[in-house]
């Protein structure tokens, strides 16, 4: 199981029992703030599901569950649509519950993450949609450093490029 720790919230990768457990609509094995998770978390879930089944699931680019350090209650998820392709680049999601909203935990749940995935040689760009009616998701995507690239009729693109390094 892969962690990644930030301030006040710990990045859990969900294993396959917890994924299709999710699915399913259970909890994962996790108390939930509000009760439950997000309808987002169990599609992400069954995505993780499906690439598994596929042979394409890679350690590290499935699902994360994001749990508050304080309570231990999970708020929601984020994570990879997919392995990075053959350019480095991969689409990244994320959801919280409701209650959860409003309070950074997805802004710094998604830098720590991005952070991981950019440190590694194989990804050179994360990707995300957002809707364009979801002006508190733009904002974290944008507080985390990522830049509008395109817009097509219903959503935004946003990218998050590795920093070159500077040459002397």
């Amino acid at each position: 199981m892969i962690r990644t720790a930030t301030g006040r919230l710990t990045l859990r990768s969900a294993a396959l029992p917890a994924l299709a457990e999710l699915r399913a609509g259970g909890s994962g094995g996790y108390a939930w703030l509000g009760g439950a998770p997000y309808e987002g978390t169990r599609g992400a879930a069954g995505m993780a599901l499906k690439a598994h089944e596929a042979g394409v699931l890679r350690p590290g680019f499935g699902l994360y569950v994001l749990v508050r350090t304080a309570d231990g209650r999970a708020l929601g998820s984020m994570g990879f649509h997919g392995a990075p392709d053959e350019d480095g680049r991969t689409e990244i999601g994320y959801d919280l519950v409701e209650p959860a909203r409003g309070h950074g935990y997805a802004t710094e749940a998604l830098r720590a993450l991005a952070d991981w995935a950019l440190a590694r040689d194989d990804v050179h760009r994360l990707f995300a949609t957002v809707a364009h009616a979801n002006a508190p998701s733009r904002a974290v995507l944008e507080r985390s450093g990522f830049v509008l690239v395109g817009e097509g009729e219903e959503e935004y693109a946003y990218e998050l490029r590795r920093q070159r390094p500077v040459l002397p």
